[in-house]
């Protein structure tokens, strides 16, 4: 039985394996323990029975007013245990602490050409709000789409009416 935990120091020694994966942003340890410090509400593991980490999800909730959110800033799985519905799980969890948090909506960033991650977050309802220019850099810079869900706080779903045009990075607030 997998279960679902708060991340912890000592799992930045233990999440290699997850973390190969090519699509997966790796971050310095500074970065994930700068989350784990202002956000540990959001930072979860999934573990194996056996103590295996199997996928994580990170993210933290920013903004103001309407714009107040919750944000996915990375979810991964290792392929080991993809298509077991890990991600899907993560994601509801990061949706319900946003929910708790009065968020206006859940938002995250991934690679256009990332086809099977865009279908899933779709499945989970997520609407492509903009496309952002060369978020990505590598060789060549990658676009990337800026991802959303509205929380039950947004009636109106005006967080979720896509913009016609696309952005640059330093636009993104």
């Amino acid at each position: 039985m997998t279960t679902l935990r708060p991340f912890t120091c000592n799992d930045m020694f233990r999440f290699n394996k997850v973390n190969l994966d090519p699509l997966t942003e790796t971050y310095c340890l500074s970065f994930y323990m700068q989350y784990l410090a202002h956000w540990p509400e959001y930072f979860q593991v999934a573990e194996s029975p056996t103590g295996e980490i199997m996928g994580y999800i990170m993210g933290k909730a920013e903004g103001q007013g309407d714009n107040w959110h919750g944000h996915v800033t990375a979810l991964t799985v290792s392929p080991d245990y993809r298509r077991l519905g890990l991600a899907a799980t993560l994601m509801s969890f990061l949706e319900d602490v946003s929910e708790k948090k009065r968020c206006y909506f859940v938002d995250l960033f991934v690679r256009v050409s990332n086809k099977v991650a865009i279908d899933m977050y779709t499945k989970l309802g997520y609407i492509v709000y903009r496309t952002v220019l060369e978020y990505y850099v590598g060789d060549p810079d990658e676009d990337a789409y800026d991802m959303r869900k509205a929380c039950s706080r947004d009636v109106d779903r005006k967080s979720v009416i896509p913009l016609e045009h696309p952005v640059r990075p330093e636009e993104v607030d």
